[in-house]
């Protein structure tokens, strides 16, 4: 077998796991509680999708949401990683949408439902080009935004996060080993909102990238 390449983890890695609420203001704009120990949900790894395929609104919602967010992109898997040494276990970044069927997860919140149809299906986590940590010398401080149709829906900065990568990774570990390749998403910043069929989704990390993707009908 050949060594695998980190920088195309998304044809290899194992799980994506994903921090909700991790952003005072989006919990607010949801009208959740703030957590006092981070929320995680998980999504498959045939949720990636790539720039050059589109988004794919499933047939059971009516209100797929986009959440832009920082991942974090693990080159050295562990179990029970300190904080001191999280940094250690992160080979580089990428830049992430969670779509979101709200509807759904707001139908299964109040029937104390796990969520997984709301995040978990096929294209629900577009991703961008590998980002080496290098690229990123400061992950609590990086600038996010997003734009439907060239308006600015979603901006906001890292340094708004509850919870740090490090304590994120730390904590994840505890319960969940973490294993070269995986992928965390770390929550997103206020303003997330509906798209449409034929939308254009663009979405950038300030000075160090960006990306573009388009809405379509997942076909019958």
């Amino acid at each position: 077998m050949t060594a695998r390449n980190i920088s195309r983890f998304w044809e290899w890695g194992r799980k994506i796991i994903c921090v909700g609420r991790n952003y005072a203001d989006h919990a607010k704009e949801l009208k959740n509680a703030i957590p006092a120990e981070p929320v995680l949900f998980l999504k498959p790894p045939s949720a990636y999708v790539r720039e050059g395929s589109p988004i794919l609104v499933p047939l059971y919602t009516s209100n797929l949401h986009h959440e832009v967010e920082l991942g974090v992109v693990i080159g050295k898997g562990g179990t029970a990683i300190a904080q001191s040494s999280a940094m250690e276990h992160v080979a580089g970044y990428a830049l992430c949408l969670d779509m979101t069927a709200r509807d759904i997860q707001d139908e299964c919140k109040s029937k104390g439902l796990p969520w997984t149809m709301a995040k978990a299906f096929n294209t629900s986590c577009p991703v961008s080009e590998f980002i080496p940590k290098e690229h990123i010398p400061d992950p609590g401080n990086v600038k996010l935004w997003l734009k439907v149709n060239d308006q600015l829906r979603q901006s906001g900065c890292t340094s708004q996060m509850i919870f740090s990568i490090p304590y994120l990774i730390s904590y994840i570990s505890d319960f969940i080993s973490l294993e070269e390749g995986d992928l965390i998403l770390t929550g997103t910043p206020k303003g997330v909102s509906a798209v449409q069929e034929h939308d254009e989704l663009q979405a950038g990390i300030e000075d160090v990238i960006t990306m573009s993707f388009r809405v379509d009908r997942q076909d019958h």
